[in-house]
């Protein structure tokens, strides 16, 4: 489980603002934020990374480009060949959103994966693809888009689909989205800065039920990215409604702005 709220071409300051809640195995273990290489051409990028499979779930490279990823609910699951995570840091090294699109599409031809949801936005396109052994790309619009592990408020349209084994929790899930969602409207003078600042509180809040607390899985960390001409990521190792969110250093030399 985990909750992605997206604010692309919305705000002059930010082409892309982004605040996520990542939900797992509470002994899963992580690494926080830093600036990363890709192997071999050298692209660099900045995200955590889980310690266990290698990969990551959310991040930002030097062009631009924002990737996250939440696992996507099924009747039933799949059988992966490979860790989610690694896509997602295979998609961090691509050129642009539309680049990154069709290197999923290639890796899809290739491999299985267990069902996700996954996010790429730059300056100049953004892309929620969904994967349940089918792959359905669609273009985001400018504004404000929220994804969850069964589906989302999405271009002004509610995309759930609940699975039957999960549905109770399922539902409560849809409706989490629904009111983060509402929460989240740009108000009239906002910059993705203050949006970000919203957002954080909103995903903190028990009351809209983004963060999570279970004897053995809840809500592990809190991300919130934005690209522009003052690029910031800002990180917390815990669930944001107990733990601190603090700006991760970026090199003078990474500036993702985005455009």
């Amino acid at each position: 489980m985990c909750t992605l709220t997206l604010a692309w071409r919305t705000f002059g300051d930010a082409p892309v603002a982004l605040a996520a809640t990542r939900d797992e195995a509470l002994d899963r273990p992580s690494e926080p934020p830093t600036l990363r290489t890709a192997d071999g051409d050298g692209v660099r990028y900045v995200a955590p990374r889980d310690a266990e499979a290698g990969g990551t779930w959310i991040g930002v490279s030097e062009g631009g480009l924002v990737v996250a990823v939440t696992n996507r609910w099924l009747d039933a699951d799949r059988e992966g060949d490979r860790s989610r995570g690694l896509l997602v840091r295979d998609c961090l090294t691509a050129a642009s959103a539309e680049d990154a699109v069709r290197a999923v599409e290639r890796e899809l031809d290739e491999r299985a994966y267990d069902g996700f949801n996954l996010v790429l936005a730059d300056g100049r396109a953004a892309f929620l693809l969904t994967y349940d052994g089918g792959l359905a790309v669609t273009r985001l619009d400018p504004g404000v888009h929220v994804v969850g592990n069964v589906g989302g408020v999405v271009n002004g349209a509610e995309r759930f689909a609940v699975p039957e084994r999960r549905r109770e929790f399922g539902e409560e899930r849809a409706d989490s989205a629904r009111r983060i969602a509402a929460a989240l409207v740009p108000e009239p003078g906002e910059t993705g800065a203050s949006w970000l600042d919203r957002a954080s509180g909103v995903l903190a809040d028990h009351e809209y039920g983004a963060c999570l607390h279970g004897e053995e899985f809840g809500t592990r960390s809190f991300t919130r990215i934005r690209t522009g001409d003052d690029p910031a990521v800002a990180y917390a190792d815990g669930p944001p409604c107990e733990t601190p969110t603090k700006a991760v250093s970026l090199p003078e030399d990474f500036v993702p702005a985005g455009r």
